[in-house]
């Protein structure tokens, strides 16, 4: 089925080059959200998942350090 969505071109553009640094086309990205949405996900789809974005995040460079995390000011 082909749908009409009425969306901010800067968003789809933005949207489209996150897609593509994980490999995806943003078609396929809002297939498998709407499929995720509709309950249709499997148990090995959301381990795909989970595996295909772990470790994306940026820290910076900061590491965990747990004295500083629990230090008051």
């Amino acid at each position: 089925m082909n749908i009409t969505l009425s969306i901010d071109e800067q968003i789809v553009e933005r949207a489209r080059k996150r897609a593509s640094a994980m490999g995806k086309s943003l078609n396929q990205e809002i297939r498998d959200h709407l499929q995720h949405l509709a309950g249709d996900d499997d148990l090995q789809h959301d381990l795909d998942y989970l595996e295909r974005y772990s470790g994306l995040g940026d820290s910076n460079g900061w590491k965990f350090n747990r004295d500083e995390i629990h230090e008051r000011k």
